[in-house]
């Protein structure tokens, strides 16, 4: 092996090394006011709270819409429930999400399949793409339907600007991209 060889070998490793790891001065972004950032639903509250508190003040339904937010339910894993708002609607038992502090503690996911597996295709069940495993996860989660705001904001999936890693996964793929703020 010739050290022009060693060397791009190393350079593969290091470079994947820094990519796997998560700064110390990142912050921890949870679902939530990443959710209310990128729809612009102003409901304050932890997700599982979500549902109840639109009732009234936006409409809500069973159909994904883009810029809409798609409420699970609390289960015993998630006992705050998690809120992920529509990016893009591939057919009408998939969607891509973008949502915070899911395959990674604080971490960003954007434009991540997930798909409708409930009996009566009403995406009360659902399965979302889990970064550590590269796919679709095994897990079934129970939701409460769509929240739909006025539309998501021009930026919604535009890089944050307060500093932490945000993760781009592209579909089954499994590309990752690690993105990080200027301001560091």
């Amino acid at each position: 092996m010739t050290i022009k060889a060693l060397a791009a070998r190393f350079a593969l490793v290091l470079s994947c090394a820094l990519m796997a790891t998560t700064p110390a001065f990142a912050r921890t972004l949870q679902c939530v006011p990443f959710a209310r950032e990128v729809s612009g639903i102003e409901i304050q509250g932890n997700a599982l709270t979500w549902w109840g508190q639109a009732a009234g003040r936006y409409a809500r339904g069973q159909a994904p819409q883009v810029g809409a937010v798609l409420a699970f339910s609390a289960t015993a894993k998630m006992r705050y429930g998690h809120v992920a708002m529509v990016s893009q609607i591939v057919s009408d038992r998939e969607v891509l999400l973008t949502h915070a502090n899911w395959s990674r503690p604080g971490g960003i996911e954007r434009d991540v399949r997930a798909i409708d597996v409930s009996a009566a295709g009403d995406w009360s069940a659902v399965r979302v793409w889990f970064g550590p495993i590269g796919g679709l996860g095994l897990t079934v989660y129970p939701t409460k339907g769509f929240i739909y705001g006025n539309g998501a904001p021009q930026d919604a999936l535009a890089v944050p600007t307060t500093p932490q890693i945000a993760h781009n996964v592209t579909g089954e793929r499994g590309i990752l991209t690690l993105v990080q703020d200027a301001g560091f």
